[in-house]
Protein backbone atom coordinates (compact mmCIF):
# COMPACT_ATOMS: atom_id res chain seq x y z
CA UNK A 1 0.00 0.00 0.00
CA UNK A 2 2.81 2.33 0.94
CA UNK A 3 4.50 2.05 -2.95
CA UNK A 4 1.44 3.45 -4.74
CA UNK A 5 1.93 6.39 -2.68
CA UNK A 6 5.38 6.72 -2.80
CA UNK A 7 4.99 6.07 -6.84
CA UNK A 8 2.36 8.99 -6.99
CA UNK A 9 4.98 11.26 -5.12
CA UNK A 10 7.99 10.54 -7.03
CA UNK A 11 5.82 10.84 -10.28
CA UNK A 12 4.81 14.23 -9.22
CA UNK A 13 8.14 15.69 -8.71
CA UNK A 14 9.18 14.31 -11.49
CA UNK A 15 6.41 16.42 -13.39
CA UNK A 16 7.18 19.57 -11.37
CA UNK A 17 11.16 19.18 -12.53
CA UNK A 18 9.53 18.99 -16.24
CA UNK A 19 7.53 22.01 -16.00
CA UNK A 20 9.87 24.19 -14.06
CA UNK A 21 12.68 22.94 -16.56
CA UNK A 22 10.80 24.57 -19.26
CA UNK A 23 9.68 27.46 -17.46
CA UNK A 24 13.55 28.57 -17.32
CA UNK A 25 14.54 28.06 -20.86
CA UNK A 26 16.13 30.47 -23.12
CA UNK A 27 14.62 31.48 -26.72
CA UNK A 28 16.74 29.64 -29.31
CA UNK A 29 15.85 31.01 -32.98
CA UNK A 30 14.22 28.10 -34.74
CA UNK A 31 13.78 29.52 -38.49
CA UNK A 32 14.56 32.81 -40.32
CA UNK A 33 13.35 34.48 -43.45
CA UNK A 34 15.52 34.82 -45.80
CA UNK A 35 17.65 32.12 -44.28
CA UNK A 36 21.53 32.56 -42.96
CA UNK A 37 24.03 32.63 -46.15
CA UNK A 38 20.26 33.03 -48.53
CA UNK A 39 21.41 34.99 -51.74
CA UNK A 40 17.83 36.53 -52.12
CA UNK A 41 15.53 39.23 -53.58
CA UNK A 42 15.82 42.42 -51.85
CA UNK A 43 13.54 41.37 -48.95
CA UNK A 44 10.55 43.64 -47.87
CA UNK A 45 10.88 42.11 -44.49
CA UNK A 46 12.91 39.81 -42.46
CA UNK A 47 11.04 37.52 -40.07
CA UNK A 48 12.56 35.62 -37.20
CA UNK A 49 10.62 32.54 -35.72
CA UNK A 50 12.05 31.88 -31.84
CA UNK A 51 11.32 28.74 -30.01
CA UNK A 52 9.58 30.55 -26.81
CA UNK A 53 7.66 33.73 -26.44
CA UNK A 54 9.39 37.20 -26.55
CA UNK A 55 8.98 39.84 -24.49
CA UNK A 56 8.56 42.62 -27.07
CA UNK A 57 9.96 45.37 -24.76
CA UNK A 58 13.41 44.01 -24.15
CA UNK A 59 13.98 42.07 -27.53
CA UNK A 60 14.85 43.84 -30.90
CA UNK A 61 17.17 43.77 -33.99
CA UNK A 62 19.31 45.94 -36.15
CA UNK A 63 20.01 45.56 -39.41
CA UNK A 64 23.24 46.64 -40.87
CA UNK A 65 24.72 46.44 -44.39
CA UNK A 66 27.92 45.25 -44.18
CA UNK A 67 29.69 45.79 -47.30
CA UNK A 68 28.58 47.03 -50.90
CA UNK A 69 29.62 45.80 -54.15
CA UNK A 70 32.62 47.95 -55.45
CA UNK A 71 32.90 49.85 -51.78
CA UNK A 72 35.75 47.17 -50.12
CA UNK A 73 36.12 49.73 -47.82
CA UNK A 74 33.15 51.14 -46.75
CA UNK A 75 32.56 50.03 -43.07
CA UNK A 76 29.21 48.97 -42.01
CA UNK A 77 26.15 50.92 -42.25
CA UNK A 78 23.28 50.63 -40.00
CA UNK A 79 19.92 50.44 -42.01
CA UNK A 80 16.54 52.17 -41.13
CA UNK A 81 14.31 49.54 -39.99
CA UNK A 82 11.31 48.94 -37.85
CA UNK A 83 11.47 46.15 -35.35
CA UNK A 84 8.24 44.82 -34.03
CA UNK A 85 6.22 41.10 -33.28
CA UNK A 86 4.50 39.23 -35.63
CA UNK A 87 0.74 38.13 -34.81
CA UNK A 88 2.67 35.42 -33.40
CA UNK A 89 4.49 35.91 -29.60
CA UNK A 90 7.39 33.85 -30.66
CA UNK A 91 7.98 36.53 -34.08
CA UNK A 92 10.22 39.33 -34.56
CA UNK A 93 9.86 41.35 -38.02
CA UNK A 94 13.00 43.74 -39.25
CA UNK A 95 10.91 46.24 -42.16
CA UNK A 96 13.77 48.19 -43.99
CA UNK A 97 12.21 51.72 -44.50
CA UNK A 98 13.50 51.69 -47.79
CA UNK A 99 14.17 48.69 -50.24
CA UNK A 100 17.62 46.98 -49.90
CA UNK A 101 20.00 47.41 -52.08
CA UNK A 102 22.53 44.69 -53.78
CA UNK A 103 24.98 43.81 -50.72
CA UNK A 104 25.65 41.79 -47.69
CA UNK A 105 23.67 42.24 -44.76
CA UNK A 106 23.21 40.91 -41.37
CA UNK A 107 20.70 41.20 -38.96
CA UNK A 108 21.73 41.49 -34.91
CA UNK A 109 19.50 40.99 -32.93
CA UNK A 110 18.34 40.38 -29.23
CA UNK A 111 15.87 38.11 -27.77
CA UNK A 112 14.40 37.70 -24.05
CA UNK A 113 11.38 35.30 -22.98
CA UNK A 114 10.14 34.82 -19.85
CA UNK A 115 12.65 33.81 -18.60
CA UNK A 116 14.55 37.22 -18.67
CA UNK A 117 17.84 36.19 -19.62
CA UNK A 118 18.81 37.67 -23.35
CA UNK A 119 20.18 35.65 -26.34
CA UNK A 120 22.11 37.32 -29.21
CA UNK A 121 22.64 36.14 -32.81
CA UNK A 122 23.24 37.34 -36.20
CA UNK A 123 21.15 36.12 -39.62
CA UNK A 124 23.38 36.92 -42.99
CA UNK A 125 22.44 37.17 -45.91
CA UNK A 126 22.96 39.12 -49.39
CA UNK A 127 20.59 40.68 -51.80
CA UNK A 128 21.00 40.40 -55.30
Amino acid sequence: MKAAPLAAKALISAAMLVVSAAAFAHPKLVSSTPAEGAEVAAPARIEMQFSENLVKQFSGARLVMSDMPGMADHPPMNVAAAVSGGDDPKTMVVAPKQPLVPGTYRVEWRAVSSDTHPITGTINFKVK
